[in-house]
Formats: C-alpha cells, structure tokens, sequence
C-alpha cells in the first residue's frame, strides 16, 4: 500500500517513527518527505500491514500535528528492506512546518548528566524538541535546508544521525560540543566561550546588569526581576515607559509562588509551545508590571534558559524581546550590537544563525480554551484552517499587531506577529515576512489573489498595490468576525457577529468599532446596528489621551458636572478636545467601543496618557475584576443604535456619590455583556453570537458573555482577537468570494 501523511510530519521524528514501526511489522520498502508530506510505500502480510497503519495512524510522535492520511493500494515491486530515502521536491510545497519544539525530559536529563557526552551543551536537541521554523530555510525538512548545513557532524553525531534505534535518528540540528555552535559573551573587547560564558552572565544578572541574550527567534533583554533599579533601567534604556514585562521562573513551583495558576494556566504554561501565560500576580516586583492584577510567565524552553538558572541567574528574570519601544525583535547578531549597544550591558552570541525572528507567544487560559493574544513561538507557522479554495492567496492583515497569512493548496497558513507597521523598521519585517513565506512555499506573486485592508492609507494596503496579481479590500470588521469562523471551517451558518475594537475604516469612511453583522462567509455579512456614534476629537490621537476620547463620547450628555473639578479632575486637554468638537475641528465620526472604554476610564481616575496601545481600557478590566458581579446600568438598542449616553449619565452620577470606582467598572462590564446579548437576539436570535476584535481580549467581558450565552458564544482560540488574526478573516472572506 501507500500512505501519504499530512501536517506537521517533518522535522518531528516522523520518519524514524515509520522506519521503527516498519521494523516492528516485518514491513518491507521506503519512507520519505516529499514537498506535501510524508510518503510512505509499504509492502507486508495483510495482518503486519494492517497493525503498521494502526501504529502510524494512531500513535503518531508526541509533536507531530496529522491533519490527513491516505491510504491506498499499491503494486507489489518485492523490496528487500524498509529504508529512508532522500526527500522528494518535484513540486511547490504545501507541507506544514513544525513551530519551534521546547526541550523535551530526555533532552534536559542529557543536559545536567556528567557522564553524557552532551553535558551542558546549550544546542542539545532530538526528533522529540529543539528549533524547527526558526531555522528552516526551504522545504523540504532536511539539515542542507537549515542553518545547521553550517555545522558538518563530528562522526559520533554521524552515527547517531543515521542509527534508526537512536533518538537522534534523522534529528536535523543534531550537534554536540564537538561538531556543533556554542555561546560567546561579548563584553567591551573581552570575551568568553561555552560554559563559562553562560556562567559568567548568570553573575552579571545576579548583580544587576543586563544582558541581551540570544534566544531561539531572536535577541531578549534580561535583568533580575526582584533588582527594581535593574527593572527601571532596562525600561529607560528601552524607551518603555508602562508596558509590563514578562519573566522567566525555572520551573512550575516558582511560577506557582508569582501566579495564581489555574489547572488550565498550568496546562497552557507547561505545554510544548511554552507561551508567556498571563495570570492574576501573587507577588508584587516592582516596576514589572505596573498597574496590572496579572504577570506574563514563562517557563525555560531552550537548553540555555535551563543552564542560566543552574548556574546561578535570578530565580525570577525578566525576559523581554530585544528592541526599543515599538521596534521588531533583534534577531541578526550585527543588527542586534548596533540596536541595542546603549541598552545592553554586554550580548551572549548564540552562533548559530536564526532564519526569520520570532518573539514569544502570549496566552491566557480560560475554563473554556486557550485565548492567544499573541501567535509567534512555538505556534507559528501552523496551519490555522483550511479554506476551500485551490487558488493561492496572500492575505496582508492590518498595520497593528500585523501578521500576514498565506493560502497555499487551501491551507491557511499564519504568519508570527510582525508588529505595527507605523514604524519603519517594522515594515521592513513585514516585507520581509511576505517574502519569506511566498519563497518557503514557492508561490508566485503574480499567481496570488492578495487580500488587504479597506483602509486606503494603511501600509499593508499602499504595499499591496505594489504587487501584480488581482487584489481583494475586506473591511476591517468583516475580516475579525469571519477569523472565528474560519477556525471553526463555518462558511454557511447564518451568525450574529460583534467586532469591538479601538478602529477601522468603515463602508462609509467613518471610524468603525463596535459593529454588529448578520450573515454568513459565504452570503457575506451585513452591518445590522452598530454602537451609537460619538465626535472624536483629533483622530487616531485620541486612542492616546482618554480624556480627549472622552470629550467626544461625553458631548450629547446633558447637565455634566464640572470634570476638571474633584472627583473627576480632567486636565485642560479635555477642556481643549470640547472646543475641537464644539468647533467641529479635526473632529470624525466614530462608533469605536475601544473609545468607549477609554471615556469610562478617564471618568474612574486613568486621567494621564497611554503609554502604549489599550492601557486604559486594561486598567478599566483590573478594576473591575476586583469587584464583585453588581447590577447593570441602563444601556439600551435604539433604532438599531446600541446607545451608551444612559450608561455615562449614571457612571458619572454614581462618580459624584462617591461610589467605588472598583463597583462602577464592574457595572460598565455587565452593561456591555447584557446590552451584546440583547441585541444580538434582537438581531438574530437563537444564531450563533461570534465575537472578536482587540475589545475581547478583555478576560472579564468574555467571561460575562459566556455566561449568558453559554456555547452559542464562538470567539477566537487559534489566531488572536485583536489584529493579529485579521488576515485569517481576510484570507477566508476572498476564498469564498472566489470558490
């Protein structure tokens, strides 16, 4: 018979595990990557081959992903033995390529064993862990298409390399002392090598310095996360005035004294991806997290993070990608000392050359799945769905949070985060990746349909008039709604979908974000109501300043009390914003629930300006998650406006009384969960009610909605739900438009 095996089937020890499972069976001919999967050709009694395919279809290596096997007949050419051949590329590929693996137990017991000739080796890795998309420079998976071809093997990692019983059996960044890379730190003109490298930056960390390490996607920043004269530095030096920082713990003990960890969090933590995983703080470290009820953990995934800590690092280290504010992650070495040389105190070189950067995944685990709020590391490339569409398609995303998405034989396939696109540098990634990705899978840019924001002025869209092939606009909204149901491979049901998030350019040019639709993928999706619109003062730099965001939204209430006075104490920016929007200067049309949330803020104390995108709005969920549930304030559909000016009368009037603004942040939290649910059985009712958008990263609100709608409510689990995933709901808007 042959079999062909789709997935993430390279680079995960599948072709070993067939060899061994041909071996076990008595079967007789070959297995080989092939430019869409594994090909296997297999010859055996009726019973051998009948347990053969049982093993390779239900017992598969730990990380490999099986999205399809085919088996069919074959004619009998009467092999003498079962053998691995040399991989196949006589096509495009459309093979899915495994993400970054963490460490496995062997590997780690290898690591701190004396007796093993691979003890304290920072490269160790097998078929079970170690870097895959990090390193992959084509397809197919093979050690001359990564950047180990670099490395010739020494002859005991030679015969490791092609032993079928060893665990190395066809491991591609197969290295060891000997054969292999190593660290270097580079302090000033001195330098060390090896171990005593690494434990020479365990003693710089534990003294207050800090260091940029080079890690599996790219260079992080790291400083001890208990010095706050360390913290405030780092954050001077980077430019990063509040944003929080994420740290790294040696283990699930330690994580558990930072973090209150659910069954689900510690799942999500500890799993093979070993995303940063927000959780409620235990502890407070000062500077790290400033204003926020939960920290970013993360557990050690690369053999160096497991030997810093042996050797003495902080036992909490704050690990942030290495960049100034705003910039992609350093993942070139010179690029990485020219960047970072007034930041950095000294650099650990790892010498082995990373091929595309990738910062760390963020995650929150729910009761119900896993939320990504940010898709890099040891997630991406997976393919996220497949789309029913033979035509290949590049999908640009949005210019915040940018990822783009590539459609190759229908499988959409999910860049990492590329950042926003407002900066110079990341535009250069985001060209970059679209290169890459088009290059990695052979696809002509004349060939593609290429899907971009309805925004005219968006960088994604300017760029993608650059490329020949015809094009497709997707409004902003659409695109968030129809990712969910792209996961969820729905392109008929008929769904009530809610896009919340701080902006995007609406049908009829006005600033869109809190938009409701009805429809299907496939019919399309009409805006069915929308939340009541407010005059935004100064545009995009309201998203900076709530209280000018707020001048807008709070225009139409009468009877205000003065804000500049106590409890309120707006500042003059407000006074100035009322007068753009009296005067109707520089003032647009929004219907953004992101500002929304900034107004509510401004009134419950966040005054001053965001340092970075959605702050506010965090602060507001904080708040309220320190509250018990409270009754909702009045908030209501009003010919077919969700219309907020009830519910700001009475935040304001119970701002006046003195109420807890703990209590009135939770009640704007039930408005907006009650007031979704309502309209949407007003709109739809009894349809599936699919939510997304930057607004419902927001824990509390998602957990509201679940409430009342129990599984009727579908939201993001495999892209995230703020920009980022826009360009899966691009790419499965254009599939059905063109099927």
């Amino acid at each position: 018979m042959r079999l062909r095996i789709t997935g993430v089937v390279q680079g995960v020890g599948f072709r070993p595990f067939v060899y061994r499972a041909a071996e076990e069976n008595g079967i007789l001919g070959w297995v080989l990557n092939g430019e869409d999967g594994v090909h296997v050709v297999a010859e055996g009694s009726e019973i051998a081959l009948a347990r053969f395919v049982d093993t390779l279809r239900d017992r598969p290596p730990p990380a490999a992903l099986v999205a399809g096997f085919e088996v069919m007949p074959a004619e009998v050419a009467g092999f003498a033995a079962f053998e691995i051949r040399e991989s196949t590329g006589d096509g495009a590929p459309t093979v899915r390529i495994s993400p970054d693996l963490a460490i496995c137990d062997d590997c780690l017991r290898e690591l701190f064993d004396p007796a093993d000739r691979r003890f304290g080796y920072p490269y160790i890795n097998c078929t079970n862990c170690g870097p895959r998309y990090s390193i992959v420079v084509g397809l197919p998976y093979d050690r001359p298409l990564t950047t180990m071809a670099e490395w010739p093997m020494c002859a005991p990692c030679e015969r490791e390399y092609h032993d079928p019983s060893n665990r190395r059996f066809h491991a591609q960044p197969i290295a060891c002392h000997a054969c292999g890379p190593n660290y270097v730190l580079r302090e000033g003109e001195h330098s060390l090598r090896g171990t005593e490298a690494i434990a020479a930056v365990a003693a710089r960390l534990r003294a207050g310095a800090i260091l940029a390490i080079k890690g599996i996607g790219g260079y992080h920043l790291a400083c001890d996360a208990r010095n706050p004269s360390a913290v405030a530095t780092l954050r001077e030096r980077k430019y990063r005035k509040e944003r929080p920082f994420a740290v790294m713990v040696p283990d699930l003990a330690r994580a558990r004294a930072l973090v209150e960890l659910s069954p689900e969090a510690q799942t999500l933590l500890a799993s093979i991806a070993r995303p940063i995983t927000l959780a409620p703080a235990r502890l407070l470290l000062e500077g790290v997290a400033p204003d926020n009820r939960e920290l970013g953990v993360m557990l050690p995934y690369a053999p160096l993070h497991h030997l810093l800590f042996a050797h003495g690092a902080p036992d909490v280290l704050v690990l942030t990608s290495a960049n100034r504010s705003s910039e992609p992650i350093a993942y070139e070495d010179e690029d990485a000392f020219e960047s970072l040389s007034g930041i950095a105190d000294a650099f650990l070189v790892g010498e082995r050359r990373i091929a595309r950067r990738l910062d760390d995944s963020v995650a929150r685990a729910t009761a119900h799945a896993p939320a990504i709020l940010r898709r890099a590391r040891g997630l991406a490339p997976q393919a996220i769905a497949t789309l029913p569409s033979t035509r290949p398609i590049l999908a640009l995303g949005a210019d915040l949070k940018n990822a783009i998405a590539l459609v190759v034989d229908g499988q959409a396939f999910v860049s990492q985060h590329v950042g926003d696109l407002d900066h110079f540098p990341a535009r250069c990634a985001f060209e970059e990746t679209v290169r890459d990705m088009c290059a990695m899978y052979e696809v002509r840019s004349e060939d593609l349909l290429v899907v971009h924001d309805a925004h005219p002025q968006y960088v994604s869209t300017v760029y993608a008039e650059s490329l020949p092939g015809e094009h497709l606009a997707v409004q902003h909204h659409r695109a968030h709604v129809a990712s969910v149901l792209a996961e969820r491979a729905e392109w008929d049901r008929d769904v009530v979908g809610v896009a919340f998030d701080g902006t995007g350019f609406g049908d009829d040019g006005t600033i869109w974000g809190g938009e409701f639709f009805v429809g299907s993928l496939r019919r399309g999706f009409v805006r069915a109501a929308h939340l009541r619109t407010a005059p935004l003062p100064g545009g995009d730099a309201a998203a900076r300043f709530p209280v000018q965001a707020s001048a807008g939204f709070l225009w139409a209430l009468d009877d205000l009390p003065d804000l500049e006075a106590p409890p309120f104490l707006f500042p003059q920016r407000y006074a100035s914003a009322r007068e753009m929007v009296r005067k109707g200067l520089r003032t647009f049309t929004t219907s953004s629930a992101g500002r929304l949330f900034d107004t509510v803020a401004a009134l419950l104390g966040f005054t001053r300006e965001s340092t970075f995108e959605g702050q506010a709005a965090m602060w507001l969920e904080h708040l309220a998650a320190a509250s018990g549930p409270v009754a909702a304030y009045p908030f209501d559909l009003l010919e077919r406006q969700l219309d907020y000016r009830p519910l700001l009368a009475a935040i304001v009037a119970d701002r006046v009384r003195g109420r807890d603004v703990r209590a009135i942040a939770r009640g704007f939290h039930e408005s907006l969960a009650d007031a979704i649910v309502a309209a949407c059985e007003v709109l739809a009712s009894g349809n599936p009610i699919v939510v997304s958008g930057g607004v419902f990263q927001n824990r509390l609100l998602l957990e509201l909605l679940r409430e009342r709608a129990g599984e009727r409510l579908w939201a993001n689990e495999r892209v995230p739900a703020n920009d980022g995933g826009i360009s899966l709901g691009q790419a499965a808007i254009a599939a059905l438009a063109h099927a």
